[in-house]
């Protein structure tokens, strides 16, 4: 124990008093704060401004009751209005002379964009967009949603409704959401708490991951460039040199995993509509703790078999894609987390960790689920690190030529 506890320290205390350290335990969350929020508010910079956008009216109905609605419904911080719509009209109201004209005021500046509305809107309900920027989704819509409501209402009045009187009658709908476990409790909850409760448990394994199995791979490659790994194991066995590695660079990665994770509460409190859900936390730490693990295991040997950082680089990009494959899973599985094959995904080991974090953010798996995932990563990480603890004892020996898979069976068999 002695001897794995003074190789732990010397992993430890080497990598943590280094400079790419300290900067990337400050500056990792800078960055991903900077990401999360830069896009926010670029997104809400063009709010700041009354817009300006142009309709081509075939039926002279529609202009100018959309501009009233949007007047009404749309305003910004201010109190100013967030968009106006101008009527492009001419002597001559030939629908083609219009667009030019439109797009001449499009290219001066007069107009974000301009809408053609033709005559028979009220039949089949199409119009058409020009703009420099198409991807404004988000006004589009809004015009989309008035001129529909503006629609609806003269089809009503077509059919002998009373459109105003329906309209008066007619209330938006807000959803409050709220979370309510089986055994009868509830709590306030929204769908981006729902969604970045999983996605930052698995950005939190993925980084812990990476960043340890890559320092342990780098350790483990040096060592054998150097032939520093022939001195330590004539000191120490090679499972106590092992075993070293693992703890030291484990309690570097919990270092930095726990400073962040400081942060994330600090934000997470201080914000006024909580992101990250509690709920459920101890048994998301348990899955986290056997995912680090299960893939330490892999990494000790993936490291034990490669020579050079490219062989290295090539296995750490295999381990990444189960890492992140969840994330492509996380909108189907809100949607339905109890379909058989998010069932049969979350008993893959490699995915389980990933995979029940979401299910667990979402909705709790029945407890056989549970039961049966913790026994399937134990088993996992006890048969990972077997044959890691045979691969290591040999591979970290040989240079140059990468091992077959035959030379490793070989390996395992040795007592």
């Amino acid at each position: 124990m002695n001897k794995i506890l003074a190789v732990a320290r010397w992993e430890f205390i080497e990598k943590v008093k280094t400079k790419a350290f300290i900067i990337g335990l400050f500056m990792t969350p800078l960055i991903m704060g900077i990401f999360t929020v830069l896009p926010t508010l670029l997104a809400d910079k063009g709010d700041e401004k009354t817009k300006t956008f142009g309709v081509i009216d075939e039926t002279h109905i529609f202009a100018d009751m959309i501009n009233a609605r949007m007047l009404e419904k749309h305003k910004l911080e201010d109190g100013t209005p967030n968009y106006t719509i101008k009527e492009i009209i001419d002597e001559n109201t030939e629908t083609e002379h219009l667009k030019i004209l439109g797009t001449a005021q499009l290219a001066s500046g007069e107009i974000e964009g301009y809408f053609v509305i033709p005559n028979d809107v009220l039949e089949k309900g199409k119009i058409e967009y020009r703009a420099e920027n198409v991807g404004n989704a988000r006004d589009q819509n809004r015009f989309s949603k008035v001129l529909e409501d503006i629609i609806i209402e003269r089809r009503l009045q077509s059919g002998g409704y009373d459109a105003p009187k329906i309209r008066k009658l007619m209330t938006e709908v807000e959803i409050k959401t709220f979370k309510v476990s089986k055994k009868g409790g509830e709590k306030e909850s929204s769908f981006m708490e729902t969604f970045f409760t999983g996605y930052i448990f698995i950005m939190l394994l993925m980084f812990l991951v990476l960043s340890s199995g890559q320092m342990l791979i780098r350790s483990v490659i040096e060592e054998k460039a150097n032939r520093i790994v022939e001195v330590l194991v004539s000191s120490c066995s090679s499972q106590e040199l092992m075993s070293g590695k693992i703890i030291g660079l484990s309690l570097l990665g919990l270092t930095t995993v726990a400073f962040w994770g400081l942060i994330l509460v600090g934000v997470n409190i201080a914000t006024p509509v909580p992101f990250v859900a509690i709920d459920n936390m101890m048994l998301l730490l348990v899955y986290f703790i056997l995912g680090y693990f299960m893939y330490v295991g892999i990494f000790i040997i993936a490291g034990s078999t490669v020579s050079t950082e490219q062989e290295a680089q090539q296995m750490t990009g295999y381990i990444t894609i189960f890492l992140v494959l969840p994330i492509a899973f996380a909108v189907p599985l809100m949607f339905n987390p109890d379909s058989m094959l998010v069932k049969i995904l979350s008993q893959i080991p490699l995915l389980t960790p990933t995979m029940m974090a979401l299910r667990l953010s979402v909705q709790a798996p029945e407890w056989w689920e549970i039961a049966l995932s913790l026994t399937t990563l134990v088993v996992t990480i006890y048969g990972l690190m077997w044959t890691a603890g045979k691969v290591f004892r040999i591979g970290i020996l040989i240079t140059g030529k990468k091992p077959s898979l035959r030379e490793i069976y070989g390996w395992l068999k040795n007592d």
